[in-house]
């Protein structure tokens, strides 16, 4: 587990945790997208864990332009407000350029034959972005918000979810029914934008369950939708 730096088409530098499996990787190679708080023990986490199950596994800082490399923030009010700073100049083509670059690195890596993408909250709609925009094989979003509206920049200037009839690889989506940021109308939105493109796809809402689940030692913590959906996770990249 160590960090490494890629070169992107727009003359930054990306940083990322990369976490190698014990053996040789399977064929799919992994990009964590982290939440507003960017590249945290939590993510590293996933990675670690990714990995633990056979997966070459990277998590990119895609606020490298406005943070300091290995910059993350506490979930806080303070982290919260500096999380946003950074994801309001975040802009669409800056981050497919990065998951481009991310992509890349991956498959220069002996045994890497396709890419797929872990999400969570504002990289889960990276990752949703992403899949529309390049050749992703699978994509896990758990509960990626604002797909449906041009609220942040990379919803525009039109939103991501317009973006849909691209995918080209399959989906899981996974998001907690009492999810204040994802509600009933935008889940149906979604469903219905997957559905009409023909994109191969899940989309499971758990009930009684809000957003940011995933995370032990949090308040809106599930273990039981967490168990659930690492398991869904998995099952995508296998298939």
């Amino acid at each position: 587990m160590t960090a490494i730096t890629i070169g992107v088409r727009d003359g930054t530098t990306l940083p990322a945790y990369l976490a190698r499996p014990a053996a040789d990787p399977a064929p799919t190679g992994v990009i964590v997208a982290h939440e507003l708080f960017g590249v945290n023990p939590d993510i590293r986490g996933v990675a670690d864990d990714l990995a633990r199950a056979g997966y070459l596994s990277i998590a990119p800082e895609f606020y490298h332009r406005d943070a300091a490399p290995g910059r993350w923030l506490e979930r806080d009010d303070a982290g919260r407000q500096e999380g946003f700073g950074y994801l309001y100049r975040l802009r669409r083509d800056q981050a497919l350029a990065d998951v481009a670059a991310a992509m890349a690195w991956l498959r220069s890596e002996p045994g890497i034959e396709r890419i797929a993408l872990v999400g969570f909250s504002a990289g889960g709609h990276l990752s949703y972005l992403a899949a529309a925009r390049l050749p992703v094989s699978r994509t896990a979003v758990l509960y990626g918000g604002w797909l449906a509206g041009t609220d942040i920049p990379m919803s525009q200037p039109t939103p991501t979810l317009a973006e849909t009839p691209g995918i080209t690889g399959r989906v899981l989506y996974l998001v907690g029914a009492d999810d204040a940021l994802i509600d009933a109308g935008q889940r149906e939105q979604i469903r219905a934008a997957l559905a009409s493109a023909g994109v191969k796809h899940e989309l499971v809402s758990y009930p009684g369950v809000g957003h940011a689940f995933f995370w032990p030692g949090t308040p809106p913590f599930d273990a039981t939708a967490r168990a659930d959906a690492w398991s869904r996770v998995l099952e995508l990249l296998a298939s």
